[in-house]
């Protein structure tokens, strides 16, 4: 590795467990394919070794990762490196498999952003502990892409509408909302995290979550936002197609059925279409193979108007205000 990646990744094994830290922290360990292929040869190499976990952290009390370097894959498209752009996605998509088959559990910390690629670093593995500044979304609709790093798997597969829900507005979750949805698995204040590394160290017999659990703060997960809207949040994302979505969130009276739909509206269409047929089909496969239709997806998708203009808005310019090749799901100005 670049001696830049190498400061970008920390790794090292203390006494058994593994541990891997992210230290991009300006920013926000967004990952860059010298990030994927570290972090994927570390893991290939601790493989060799007996663990008795690893753990997924960062240096940064703002973000575990606020995702992919999605700026760069612009600026290859741009520049017409398909090459250069196909080989961060495959990096990544391979990553995320070693991390769901990896033959020890992996512990990721999460205090802060958790988004997008940040996700795919941590919802394949065993365990996902977050604080109460964890902050988790796949924003993707809203930067002319689609959720990928495999929540074409693990999306539909949260309980009920959840994962249509959240792959089509990009809604944030917190430590509670998390927690209701099984994004996460366990909960410890931003204060005890620095002692989990050294909990699962200091009890090499006892299994990991058994570990976890005598760390745990009292659960914020009684608050969610989320389980207190979710009959209709099934009602509403469980429609069979995105205009009777659209339709269903009209008929709601509640505030999160308006932020539900002015994210719908502000959302790039092309990326709407995309991510409702992924998330449709999804439970019909293996990880595997939805990473496979993920990345056949990338080719093409990174070099349409709506991506481009997407990641300009947001992350270029930031002006927030992109202008996408069609107005609206059914090619019309959506109504104020």
């Amino acid at each position: 590795m670049t001696d830049s990646t190498a400061v970008e990744i920390l790794a090292d094994v203390h006494r058994g467990v593994g541990r891997i830290l992210l230290n991009r922290p300006k920013a926000l360990n967004a990952l860059t394919t010298g990030m994927v292929v570290a972090i994927d040869r570390v893991l290939a190499e601790r493989e060799r070794i007996p663990l008795s976990a690893v753990v997924i952290a960062s240096t940064s009390t703002k973000a575990f990762c606020a995702g992919g370097d999605i700026r760069t894959i612009r600026e290859h498209s741009l520049a017409g490196d398909a090459e250069a752009s196909e080989r961060f996605f495959a990096s990544e998509y391979r990553l995320n498999a070693r991390i769901a088959e990896y033959p020890v559990p992996i512990v990721s910390l999460i205090d802060g952003l958790c988004m997008g690629g940040g996700l795919g670093l941590s919802v394949h593995g065993s365990f996902r502990v977050v604080t109460e500044r964890a902050v988790l979304a796949m924003p993707e609709t809203g930067i002319g892409f689609f959720p990928d790093v495999g929540a074409s798997y693990f999306l539909p597969r949260l309980p009920g509408a959840i994962g249509m829900y959240l792959g089509l507005t990009g809604h944030r979750l917190d430590a509670a909302d998390a927690l209701y949805t099984g994004l996460a698995t366990h909960f410890v204040p931003a204060d005890g995290m620095e002692a989990v590394g050294d909990a699962l160290a200091d009890s090499p017999g006892d299994p990991v979550d058994v570990v976890l659990n005598r760390l745990v703060g009292r659960s914020p997960v009684a608050g969610s936002g989320l389980a207190q809207v979710r009959g209709d949040v099934d009602w509403a994302f469980g429609a069979p197609s995105l205009g009777e979505i659209e339709k269903r969130l009209r008929h709601l009276d509640a505030p999160w059925a308006t932020a539900a739909l002015a994210a719908l509206e502000s959302a790039s269409p092309q990326s709407l279409e995309i991510t409702h047929s992924l998330l449709a089909r999804g439970r019909q496969h293996t990880l595997r193979e939805c990473l496979g239709i993920e990345l056949a997806l990338t080719r093409t998708t990174i070099r349409t108007p709506d991506f481009l203009e997407g990641v300009r808005a947001a992350l270029v310019d930031k002006d927030r205000t992109p202008h996408w090749q069609r107005a609206s799901l059914d090619g019309r100005t959506p109504p104020s």
